[in-house]
């Protein structure tokens, strides 16, 4: 049987729900964000803390073991020069912080500032994954 993913009403319940230590860390880079994006709200999406922009989720934090990730939706689309992005699925990256002073506050808010820049452009102008090949039979439905 799946596990239910758990369910916050506010990031403020996310937020009590996560270990001490992991608190503290969320709180700073709950505190980074608002300085350095202060338009992004604060949400809560599939189970994490998120900012989003209107309905768009920008960024989230997770809270694991003895670190939180603080990632990007759109992370694989971000330009990281600094190599902090982890990850390997078509969208999502983050970077793991295992404390508050772990935050690079210039890296961090270049990519949180290129983040919301991707969530301002139309859909077709984003990075898209590569279409597949169409196969003989869907080429013959549309030539028909």
């Amino acid at each position: 049987m799946p596990m239910k993913m758990k369910s916050y009403a506010t990031f403020d319940d996310y937020l009590q729900a996560q270990a001490p230590a992991n608190q503290a860390t969320i709180r700073a880079l709950r505190r980074f964000v608002k300085g350095v994006a202060p338009a992004l709200t604060e949400a809560v999406k599939w189970g994490n803390g998120c900012w989003v922009a209107g309905t768009e989720p920008i960024a989230y934090v997770y809270s694991d073991v003895g670190l939180v990730q603080f990632g990007f939706v759109m992370g694989a689309s971000l330009k990281d020069p600094r190599g902090l992005l982890e990850g390997k699925g078509s969208f999502v990256r983050h970077i793991k912080v295992r404390a508050p002073a772990d935050i690079d506050r210039p890296a961090f808010a270049a990519l949180l500032k290129q983040a919301m820049r991707l969530s301002r452009k139309p859909r077709g102008a984003r990075a898209k994954r590569p279409a597949r090949a169409r196969t003989k039979l869907q080429r013959r439905a549309s030539a028909a």
